[in-house]
């Protein structure tokens, strides 16, 4: 849990898809509300129309494949599934914070939003949150079970934005394996 920005630059993937702003117009929908008791943000953050149309209908779902599931040629276990929708900030928003003291900001640039989770426990969005901190086990179809990742699990996310009367956009798949130390 390092949040936004933080944990970019440590283990990251990115899938070779680039998808332009343009195309995910169809996908845009309002900022989901803060949860109760969060405080507003500051002026400089919020802005009504980003509010209106700031954040994406965008589908993730992320899987993992366990040497045990391969061993057994089974499918990856769905760990979740869930929007972009549920960001706590729009991109709007993390450019603007993230240009705010004056930090630049280049085509390219890798961007972390934090993790995407959603207020649901089949699209809360890392582990941590599933495994409720490592004290409710994810089962396996093989029985065997995981609180946090282990060596030689691969995680799996694929993306992609549906919407009716809008042409489907695939963003492909992204997978890592966790190494050895």
């Amino acid at each position: 849990p390092l949040g936004p920005f933080l944990a970019k630059n440590f283990a990251t993937s990115i899938s070779p898809w680039i998808v332009l702003p343009e195309a995910l117009a169809p996908f845009r929908v309002p900022q989901s509300p803060r949860p109760a008791g969060d405080p507003p943000p500051l002026p400089y953050l919020l802005d009504a129309d980003d509010q209106r149309h700031g954040a994406f209908d965008i589908e993730l779902e992320v899987l993992l494949m366990t040497p045990c599931l391969a061993a057994a040629a089974l499918a990856p276990h769905r760990l979740s599934i869930g929007s972009a929708r549920h960001l706590y900030w729009t991109v709007a928003q993390l450019v603007a914070h993230h240009a705010s003291n004056g930090c630049n900001l280049r085509p390219g640039d890798l961007f972390g939003t934090g993790t995407i989770s959603a207020p649901t426990p089949d699209g809360y969005g890392s582990l941590l949150e599933i495994s409720q901190g490592g004290k409710a086990p994810v089962t396996l179809a093989t029985g065997n079970t995981r609180t946090f990742l282990e060596d030689g699990d691969e995680v799996i996310i694929r993306a992609r934005a549906r919407r009716d009367g809008a042409a489907p956009i695939g963003f492909g798949e992204v997978r890592g394996v966790v190494l050895p130390a």
